[in-house]
């Protein structure tokens, strides 16, 4: 019987990092297999500019999706804040399921909450601010509504001026705010926390009204390898593809 559930995040697939694709490509065809269900959690893509959107690599991605899901293997998808746009139809031909962005889950026992992170990143007032609007139906219906062309564009520009602001930023602003954290997971009454976003990887122990408890970050994927994160039998591990 197959237990592994798999974490992975911020794979930022784009035409661009051909290595990155094969190497999630391969991952869908091997090791994704012999798990119970993968959780996706936030900028699989490094920018999505909506579900009609078909250059490459995106059908071959969905191509793979569909044939794990059809197997049996469950996927479970969060936006990011690179693909917040993904929508019902990528989950539709994908077999995907799309999580709020707040999901509490039994993860073999335990109640965790599942997040992309960039909620936790309260310290970036800026961001914030335009996730608030870019979330919003109005803004989002008005983007879609664009030729795809300007849509492709539109999200070159982004992506350019994204780099460009995040240099100007200071590592603390785009790091989670403590507070935040805490105050998150005891609204959700957890005390287990995954999530990606800041590209930092790493398991961080913490004390939450007096008891024990922890923060797991997801690793980015790199050109030259990835890592993800395993839990079997209660336990975890982190895996290098």
């Amino acid at each position: 019987m197959k237990q592994d559930i798999i974490f992975i995040s911020d794979l930022h697939i784009a035409l661009e990092k051909p290595a990155i694709t094969r190497r999630f490509l391969d991952f869908l065809e091997k090791r994704a297999t012999d798990c119970q269900s993968i959780y996706i959690l936030g900028d699989l893509f490094d920018v999505w500019i909506g579900d009609d959107d078909r250059s490459p690599p995106i059908n071959a991605i969905k191509s793979k999706l569909r044939e794990l899901t059809d197997s049996g293997v469950t996927i479970h998808l969060q936006q990011g804040n690179r693909d917040f746009l993904l929508g019902n139809s990528f989950c539709n031909e994908t077999g995907v399921s799309l999580l709020p962005d707040y999901t509490v889950i039994d993860l073999q026992g335990t109640l965790t909450l599942l997040m992309h992170g960039d909620l936790l990143c309260s310290d970036d007032e800026a961001y914030q601010q335009f996730r608030i609007k870019s979330h919003s139906s109005e803004w989002q219906q008005k983007v879609l509504s664009k030729p795809l062309l300007i849509r492709l564009l539109a999200a070159r520009w982004y992506r350019i001026r994204s780099h460009f602001h995040k240099r100007k930023k200071s590592q603390e602003i785009m790091d989670v705010n403590q507070t935040t954290v805490v105050d998150t997971m005891r609204q959700h009454k957890v005390f287990r926390l995954i999530h990606g976003h800041t590209h930092r990887p790493a398991v961080h122990y913490l004390e939450i009204d007096g008891q024990s408890a922890q923060r797991f970050v997801l690793a980015d994927w790199k050109k030259d390898y990835a890592d993800i994160l395993v839990w079997r039998k209660g336990e975890f591990s982190i895996e290098r593809l």
